[in-house]
């Protein structure tokens, strides 16, 4: 049975655990065939040897192996503080699945399986991770730790995030950025995962996001969509009503007349995302989702390559 099958037969039993190692699993066997061959060393006994440290836990038959230097690590060694972060308003509930579509073809399923995966590679490096979720209020905080009692209580949370109906919850991420940055005292990577629909000022978002860099974090934001309604706006011409998920205001319309302008708009504003978090030096990654998870797996590892 192949990887996709196997995903999609522990999928339909939303045993979230299993999925994100099956995943994750999956990944790190074909790493070797990517140009990330060498990482995979990282989820084993290893961690990658920095210039200035001690040369006494080289493993050096590693190196005649790959060539790369490598030092020995040690259960009580944690090499990263990871803090994710999930939008979980009424926003991130779309599109509505039916009952043939598996839970991560929506965004906070989307979401909470790419958080999942995380874990599952945080927790196979020895790293702690903290989880925080948000919507109007801020619903749910746990700091970064690395036990395995730790790690299935944030998976039992993010469980929880598929069965709650989060019906017109409007976002108040600006506030709640904020409180989030003042909470991280030690130096983290921080991974936000949102669809960016706060329906605020933008200048204060991105000030809220440029908070989260204090202490000289490390900050990653996935963009979360669905890409053939929410960015291309593919619809047919029958005339629709379009309901806003957070406010419940509506309005009828023919998607073929506004899908010009819709999507310029729509551009013109995540072009501004993209190039504000590259002044502020937030890695943005749009993800989409009817894909599959590898851009999120490899982003965390060059990033965190980067953060060490």
């Amino acid at each position: 049975m192949n990887l996709e099958s196997q995903i999609e037969k522990i999928s339909s039993f939303q045993h979230l655990e299993l999925l994100a190692n099956q995943i994750v699993e999956g990944f790190i066997s074909g790493m070797h065939k990517s140009p990330f061959h060498g990482f995979s060393a990282e989820f084993a006994e290893h961690k990658i040897y920095n210039a200035g440290e001690s040369t006494k836990h080289i493993d050096w038959k590693l190196y005649a192996k790959t060539d790369r230097l490598y030092t020995k690590r040690f259960e009580e060694e944690t090499n990263l503080r990871c803090h994710l972060i999930i939008d979980n308003s009424s926003s991130m509930h779309y599109p509505k699945l039916s009952s043939n579509q598996f839970f991560y073809e929506n965004k906070i399923g989307f979401s909470v399986l790419a958080s999942a995966v995380l874990m599952n590679l945080l927790k196979k490096q020895r790293d702690a991770v903290g989880l925080s979720v948000y919507s109007g209020s801020y619903e749910y905080y746990a700091p970064e730790k690395g036990s395995d009692r730790h790690h299935r209580m944030l998976l039992h949370k993010l469980e929880n995030l598929l069965q709650t109906n989060n019906s017109t919850k409007q976002t108040d991420t600006i506030t709640y950025l904020h409180h989030i940055a003042e909470k991280m005292h030690r130096r983290s990577m921080i991974i936000l995962f949102t669809d960016m629909f706060q329906g605020a000022d933008d200048e204060k978002l991105f000030k809220a996001l440029q908070h989260l860099k204090h202490n000289k974090h490390k900050v990653v934001l996935f963009h979360v969509l669905d890409k053939k309604t929410e960015l291309n706006f593919n619809f047919d011409n029958s005339p629709r009503k379009f309901i806003d998920l957070e406010t419940g205001d509506e309005v009828n319309l023919f998607a073929e007349n506004i899908k010009t302008d819709y999507e310029k708009l729509v551009k013109n504003y995540f072009g501004k995302i993209a190039n504000t978090c590259a002044m502020y030096k937030i890695k943005y990654v749009p993800v989409y989702v009817d894909e599959k998870f590898e851009k999120i797996m490899t982003t965390y590892l060059v990033e965190k390559q980067r953060f060490g």
